[in-house]
């Protein structure tokens, strides 16, 4: 059976993504909704925490509960998806659009993170990413040519993951994940809908085959109103 809190946290999450309480408003205050679900004020509490924690609210003293803006997109920091397959199910428009493809020399830093040999050539790929018509995320992907040199920007149009996996049989095992926050660039502005923000939640990862050999460098500039990054962690038993 469910916990009362968890019941009222449902409720109030219905609430906000269905509109009835909309981003930038006030929650109920606590004894409003003591009386409204007939719940203590701990249960009330408890409930309120968990909004806060997920997202859905700032909660402010001598103020109360603000609603925040919910419609952010939702990638796992634990799993390894393209972008294809986190926002599949979304409902929404989404597209990609290739502005940088072709062959070239990198610098040191990405010549270190590929493992790459001097003069060695990687593949430069910047990509777009737009859902319902605002360009809110700029991936930036680096690849040894020498571990795939047949290469096309049709490929990496629908998704790189798709392409390496199944088009050309790359065995992708694990990626190391980073997020920083980082002061928007020049790139940013000129390819995202940035509208007023001056930073960028910026995710590093790098991909690695079966055998450990770095395949995919990635760094992914999100406009930070519309992404949330979740995780699953369990504590260790103690012994």
């Amino acid at each position: 059976m469910m916990a009362k809190y968890r019941k009222i946290y449902q409720e109030l999450v219905d609430g906000i993504r269905n509109g009835v309480y909309p981003a930038g408003e006030l929650l109920p205050g606590e004894y409003e909704l003591m009386e409204h679900y007939g719940a203590s004020r701990d249960t009330i509490r408890k409930a309120l925490s968990i909004l806060s924690a997920d997202g859905y609210i700032q909660r402010k003293q001598g103020l109360g509960s603000i609603v925040l803006e919910s419609e952010r997109i939702s990638f796992t920091l634990s799993g390894l998806h393209s972008f294809k397959e986190e926002t599949q199910s979304l409902g929404k428009e989404v597209s990609t659009q290739v502005i940088t493809f072709g062959k070239g020399q990198p610098d040191d830093r990405v010549r270190t993170i590929l493992e790459c040999d001097e003069g060695e050539e990687v593949w430069m790929i910047e990509r777009v990413r737009t859902i319902d018509h605002e360009a809110i995320i700029l991936d930036m992907d680096y690849l040894p040519v020498s571990l795939v040199p047949a290469l096309t920007r049709e490929m990496v149009e629908d998704s790189l993951y798709t392409c390496l996996e199944e088009t050309l049989s790359m065995d992708i095992a694990y990626a190391k994940k980073a997020i920083t926050i980082q002061e928007a660039c020049d790139k940013d502005y000129k390819y995202l809908d940035m509208k007023h923000y001056s930073m960028v939640a910026q995710v590093e990862s790098v991909t690695c085959l079966n055998n450990a050999t770095v395949l995919l460098y990635t760094i992914s500039h999100h406009r930070p109103d519309k992404f949330v990054y979740h995780d699953f962690a369990r504590r260790d038993q103690k012994v």
